[in-house]
């Protein structure tokens, strides 16, 4: 098997199509079909399904896809370290937007101190999608709130999250002083993002052991309009202490959920140690340090470090 083999069968399923796909490589359909086959015989399975309107990867091809990405890049990294003789590549990590929010620009600033050469992809995402692209070997790393225990993760308890109440200081019902129970929340008009999103769970099961059906009048999955909705009024939000970092000038009330277990847990999840690159291993070391500084010097609201 060649790394170029395994480049043509990429672009082939990128494209959809042996013809297109050996246009833009330069080389005749007749080639690169024989590559494609020699690849599948080598292999002893079918990666392609051919018709007349193109090409699909089979079950055992989309599988061969998402390692045949890894090791391209993998290779690529690897030439050119190399040439440079010093640790350089691409890493991508995906974070969500309260995390974000804290650690996005800290974080990108050590790694230019650090490593300099290494060119960083970040995505900002709802933990479940960046599960989701990690699974497909999108990201090399993400923050999420949950961990698929069913998949090859290596996976570090970063640190927990306090949740507060968080809204205009006329709003009717918001609370006053440093801490409110749930218990005490039926009433107030809230934002929340969608049964789809993990904080929306992690509510909605503890206002029911309270026995209280929380006032939801707006679902919203975007953090940026989300907290531009609690800025004009329409309602107040629960979310952790770190969804008003970017708003320093435009202070709201912020009260702390006093009930025993409202929180959330930031988990450094990460393909395993064998299929990442020495700059995506470098990045994950780099990332802790930087959320556990910020902690540490209490630039991340409501935090705490994980205690292992």
């Amino acid at each position: 098997m060649e790394l170029r083999q395994l480049h043509y069968f990429v672009k082939v399923c990128e494209l959809r199509s042996m013809g297109r796909a050996a246009l833009e490589l330069d080389l005749a359909t007749s080639a690169l079909s024989q590559q494609i086959s020699r690849l599948e015989s080598e292999l002893s399975t079918r990666l392609l399904l051919r018709s007349s309107t193109g090409v699909t990867p089979t079950d055992a091809g989309l599988a061969f896809l998402q390692q045949a990405h890894l090791t391209l890049r993998h290779a690529d990294e690897a030439v050119r370290a190399a040439q440079q003789a010093r640790l350089s590549g691409h890493v991508s990590i995906g974070l969500p937007p309260t995390t974000s929010s804290v650690l996005g620009v800290p974080f990108m600033q050590a790694m230019a101190q650090r490593y300099p050469d290494v060119r960083l992809h970040l995505v900002e995402a709802l933990s479940g999608h960046l599960a989701a692209m990690l699974n497909a070997r999108q990201l090399d790393l993400a923050v999420v709130f949950q961990a698929d225990t069913a998949r090859r993760w290596s996976v570090l308890p970063l640190l927990d999250e306090k949740l507060f109440v968080i809204g205009r200081a006329d709003l009717p019902g918001v609370p006053a002083g440093r801490q409110v129970r749930l218990a005490q929340l039926g009433a107030l008009p809230l934002i929340l993002p969608s049964a789809s999103h993990g904080l929306r769970s992690t509510l909605e099961a503890a206002f029911a052991r309270v026995r209280v059906t929380p006032r939801v009048v707006a679902e919203i999955d975007g953090l940026a309009l989300l907290m531009d909705a609690v800025r004009a009024g329409h309602g107040a939000t629960i979310q952790p202490g770190a969804a008003t970092a970017r708003m320093a000038a435009q202070p709201l009330v912020q009260v702390r959920i006093a009930d025993a277990q409202v929180g959330r847990r930031n988990l450094l999840a990460s393909l395993s140690d064998d299929e990442l690159s020495p700059a995506a291993l470098a990045a994950r070391v780099v990332l802790a340090e930087v959320a556990r500084q910020l902690v540490r010097e209490q630039h991340w609201a409501g935090a705490t470090l994980h205690e292992n």
